[in-house]
């Protein structure tokens, strides 16, 4: 074994698909990068990994990650000289039933959206693909001809094979057994064979990586599970360039293997492992197979693939895996830990992300950020409740069990529930709220009729609740509506340093009065959108920042790690201490107004400031602002005064009709007012010129923020994608990702989705995109369709909002 260097730049640990694609990645941009595996290559977990690539998922970025590494594989042979058993055969799904069937012809739009052909089939044609099924139940299916399937230990071996002859060096048999860390700052690694100085660290150690991470502070949410496939022996007949199969109804996934068949499945009653730790030794090891556990998913298979009752079994293969609470990877720099990056907890689909998570990771390592929007995969993403090993295992244990049960929209999950409850849960359960949670935080998204079961019943037509939301939507726009927020992440940035911060990281200007109300983005050095918050400017040297649920731990990162060093200020979260509850509707003004003795009149009050007040005995701290289009408060105050301003509002507001509202009427309010949501009409990927809020961006003053230069450059250059709305008739059910066509060219896709109670009208918001560039007479001088489903359907294109343009309602 050759010798440790005495120092690397970067220290990639664990050697399976992931830390060697890194490695691999890395020394290509050049860097300095070494690569420890505590044994050997591939035998953690990628050694039994069964190898199928698909590239199609629900978002955007994560699809492109998926066909990077198709296009990876594809040339990786030739340029390394070792196999990778790549074969680009295709891939099948099918749909047994009504409901799945309009989940395909969903996805297949989606394919069609990102640029990814996927064609459907009749039943006959998808045999012809794939002989050796049985179709009686089937209703169509669906093919992507550029999927397919590869050898998880070739392809790793060709990875590492490809980082060594750029430079990269990889160590096997070397274990990691500590970190140093001084005051925050990386500064070596402690092996079995001796110290290696180092400026970051990359942990793609797969199962184990919870617990190394742990030692060290940082959150890594996700457990192991047993996943279990099994191996025929030749069968005749068997088409050598046989497609991929998934068969979601029946939970069971095939690909073809030395004339044989690999089968395997995502049984709704999945096994946790490795509970109270990862046994010492576990390398190159399988789990006992267990076959009354695997009967249920054969028995499945046998009505899909007769051939399998009298196909001899090679090996039922039962290898732990790393899996993550919401079925997506983790990625990402640590927000616990400067330097040290993630890449782990890839649910049984490390093989097909390999390629381009690798390819991402050394971005974000290699440039200090991911080369786009990989939000779902963000480690940041995770909160609180994702600290407590338990919950994560329970909400694991559901996500598994769900890989293959249909994708409802608006589906909830139902495990690990209630974990974070607002002061108000018990008053809200008791007048009838159906729950929703974020972040572990229960929230009323709709609430039940007397005698109506507030329980969501899923379906791809109009739900259950949606004449319950189309009532609470009137409510908002005719009388008054109180939503509890108390969910939002809320923070506290205190000290002389304060305003000079929040110049420098804030694109709108927060360099205003006491009691100013601020609308901001927080840009990247791109001029790509981080956050979308709002700001109140208490006192001199006082901000208070409010942002969404989902974003606390991505927000606060942001935020503290752009603070410019040597400035005299604290961020503190303040989330728990905080309830807040939205006061929003043309009879607000009346309602609050005799719960408090404060002038609350527009001139007293206006739009977009702050101010305290006392309400029931206690303050609160009203901020003017609205996100459903109304005049309106929200009323920020302590957790325990929650329960008595509540009553006293309901008080006062029932007289005017007030009544309770939850989430999905802000959904349907926000859509008609035009209002982005970040995470999907804004990201790290989106500016404010190309999302329409460049009014939030202060050119005007001579003032340097970050993003400043990318904003300047972009508005002289003009932007090449260009936020629009759309609407279509109301019995089109639109719901996110459907496909732009402009004059009949696909131009993109709807980034979000729903339905507009007011102009009864469904309604979805987009990017027009054009590489020569996109204006707005270019929007506007188009013609525009949309597909659904994958069906073509006309809409109309907007440019302003669909409702109260003039902001005369908001600002009354």
């Amino acid at each position: 074994m050759k010798s440790l260097p005495s120092s690397s730049q970067i220290i990639i640990i664990g050697g399976g698909i992931i830390g060697a694609s890194t490695a691999y990645h890395l020394a290509k941009a050049g860097a300095e990068v070494t690569l420890l595996e505590r044994q050997k290559l591939t035998s953690g977990t990628t050694f039994h990994a069964a190898g199928l690539v698909g590239q199609l998922r629900s978002n955007a970025n994560i699809t492109q990650l998926l066909g990077y590494s198709v296009e990876l594989y594809k040339s990786l042979e030739a340029e390394t000289g070792l196999s990778t058993g790549w074969k680009m055969n295709g891939g099948l799904r099918l749909a047994c039933t009504e409901a799945r069937w309009t989940e395909v012809k969903r996805q297949a739009t989606t394919a069609h959206s990102f640029g990814l052909q996927m064609d459907l089939l009749t039943p006959k044609e998808a045999q012809d693909l794939w002989p050796l099924m049985d179709i009686k139940d089937v209703i169509g299916a669906a093919f992507m001809p550029t999927d397919g399937q590869a050898n998880p230990s070739d392809i790793t071996q060709a990875l590492a094979k490809g980082a060594r002859m750029a430079g990269a060096q990889i160590f096997e048999d070397t274990k990691v057994l500590d970190l140093e860390i001084e005051q925050g700052v990386i500064k070596a690694v402690i092996t079995n064979h001796g110290r290696i100085e180092c400026e970051k660290i990359v942990l793609c150690a797969g199962q184990w990586s919870r617990d190394f991470a742990t030692r060290f502070g940082v959150n890594v949410p996700l457990v192991s599970m047993e996943h279990q496939y099994m191996v025929t022996e030749p069968i005749s007949g068997m088409p050598k360039n046989l497609p991929t199969l998934r068969d979601p109804d029946r939970l069971t996934y095939y690909k073809e293997e030395v004339g044989g068949l690999v089968m395997g499945g995502y049984e709704s009653n999945p096994i946790p492992w490795a509970i109270n730790g990862i046994p010492k030794g576990f390398h190159y090891t399988l789990l006992d197979s267990n076959f009354d556990h695997f009967e249920p998913l054969m028995e499945l298979a046998l009505g899909r693939v007769p051939a399998l009752e009298t196909a001899g079994i090679k090996t039922l293969t039962n290898g732990p895996e790393a899996f993550t609470p919401d079925g997506n990877f983790i990625i990402g720099e640590a927000p616990e830990l400067k330097n040290f990056f993630v890449g782990a907890g890839f649910n049984a689909f490390g093989i097909a992300a390999g390629g381009g998570a690798g390819m991402a990771l050394a971005e974000w390592v290699h440039k200090g950020e991911p080369p786009y929007d990989l939000w779902s995969a963000d480690i940041r993403r995770f909160g609180q409740p994702h600290q407590d090993t338990d919950w994560v295992r329970t909400r694991t244990v559901e996500a598994y069990g769900k890989h293959y049960t249909m994708d409802w929209p608006f589906e909830e999950q139902d495990s690990a529930r209630p974990n974070r409850k607002s002061p108000l849960y018990e008053q809200l359960k008791a007048d009838g709220a159906c729950f929703g949670e974020k972040l572990g935080w229960e929230r009323p998204n709709w609430f039940a009729d007397q005698g109506q079961k507030p329980e969501d019943v899923y379906s791809f037509g109009r739900p259950n609740w949606f004449g319950n939301v189309g009532r609470e939507h009137k409510a908002a726009r005719e009388g008054a509506v109180l939503f509890d927020q108390s969910s939002f992440a809320k923070f506290a940035l205190e000290g002389k340093g304060a305003l000079e911060a929040l110049s420098w990281i804030a694109a709108n200007d927060v360099d205003r009065p006491d009691g100013s109300l601020i609308y901001t983005q927080m840009l990247n050095d791109a001029g790509g959108i981080e956050c979308d918050l709002t700001i109140s400017r208490l006192s001199e040297h006082a901000f208070y920042i409010v942002t969404g649920t989902a974003s606390a731990t991505h927000d606060f990162d942001w935020i503290s790690r752009n603070i410019p060093e040597g400035l005299a200020c604290q961020l503190s979260e303040v989330t728990n201490e905080r309830a807040v509850l939205a006061l929003m509707g043309p009879k607000a003004r009346a309602i609050l107004s005799e719960t408090t003795d404060v002038d609350i009149s527009n001139t007293a009050f206006p739009f977009g400031t702050a101010q305290r007040l006392d309400i029931a005995g206690h303050q609160v701290l009203a901020l003017r602002v609205t996100y459903v289009g109304e005049l309106g408060w929200e009323l920020h105050m302590p957790t325990g005064a929650a329960p008595d301003v509540y009553q006293a509002l309901h008080k006062a507001g029932a007289p005017h009709g007030l009544k309770n509202a939850g989430y999905r009427a802000i959904e349907s309010l926000r859509l008609e007012k035009g209002y982005r949501a970040w995470g999907s009409d804004i990201g790290p990927d989106h500016t404010p010129y190309e999302a329409g809020l460049g009014w939030a961006v202060k050119l005007r003053k001579d003032v340097a923020f970050k993003g400043r230069a990318a904003m300047e450059a972009q508005k002289k250059a003009g932007v090449k994608k260009l936020l629009a709305g759309f609407t279509t008739a109301p019995e089109i059910n639109l719901l996110g990702r459907e496909t732009i066509f402009r004059n009949g060219e696909r131009v993109g896709w709807l980034t979000s989705g729903g339905f507009g109670h007011t102009i009864d009208k469904s309604i979805g918001y987009g990017y027009v995109r054009n590489e020569a560039g996109v204006t707005r007479n270019y929007v506007l001088g188009g013609t525009y369709e949309l597909e659904v489903a994958s069906e073509m359907v006309k809409c109309d294109m907007h440019l302003s909002p669909l409702y109260d343009p003039k902001m005369e309602r908001v600002k009354a």
